[in-house]
């Protein structure tokens, strides 16, 4: 007698996409009363676009997760106004704060920010909340005329924060990200160069819609 054969038949196919780090997932799937529950950790991410480059200042970004270690180098011993755009993801609300140990910052001022993409949040800009003696959004002044005192930057300065950013993508993505243009200003130094660290952190707050 021939062996019987065993037909197998294929009732359900769950397929898992494990898109990101950004959106708090809880999936429940039954089959034979077997639940499945995940979710994932606060989030922020913060870089700088990688043809991030100055005309007039050598400019070497270090980006490390939720750091951006920027060291500044010029010869031109004139006052220096530098634009550094700052790429921020998170899947949680965020603050950025900034370090520095030089005395030779004049200005420390948020000018610009913009979404990349259509995976931005719309509240990531209409709830970014700036400090106001950071906050040169809009104002119409000439960042170079203004004046050239000493900004104290040796402690941790909080520049700017803000609700959730990121609605899906990677860290990698190029739609998701909050841009923050961060103006620095250099004080002139007559017969020598200019050598300037800055580390600007982010670090994830009260998670947020």
């Amino acid at each position: 007698m021939p062996p019987r054969r065993t037909r197998l038949e294929c009732r359900s196919i769950v397929t898992l996409i494990a898109v990101v780090f950004l959106v708090p997932a809880s999936v429940e799937a039954q089959t034979g009363r077997v639940a499945l529950q995940g979710s994932v950790s606060a989030t922020v991410a913060l870089s700088v676009p990688p043809n991030f480059a100055h005309s007039n200042v050598d400019a070497m970004v270090v980006s490390s997760g939720n750091t951006v270690r920027v060291t500044l180098t010029s010869t031109d011993s004139n006052a220096q106004v530098i634009r550094v755009p700052l790429l921020v993801r998170s899947n949680s609300g965020f603050k950025i704060s900034v370090e520095s140990k030089t005395t030779l910052l004049t200005q420390l001022s948020i000018t610009d920010v913009r979404a990349t993409g259509t995976l931005v949040s719309q509240a990531a800009i209409s709830g970014l909340n700036v400090p106001e003696q950071f906050d040169l959004r809009g104002s119409g002044e000439d960042p170079a005329a203004m004046a050239s005192s000493s900004l104290d930057a040796s402690g941790d300065l909080l520049l700017v924060s803000g609700p959730r950013v990121s609605l899906g993508g990677t860290l990698d993505s190029p739609n998701n990200a909050l841009q923050i243009t961060v103006l620095i200003g250099l004080r002139p130094q007559p017969g020598r160069g200019q050598l300037v660290h800055l580390t600007f952190a982010a670090s994830a707050v009260l998670l947020t819609q």
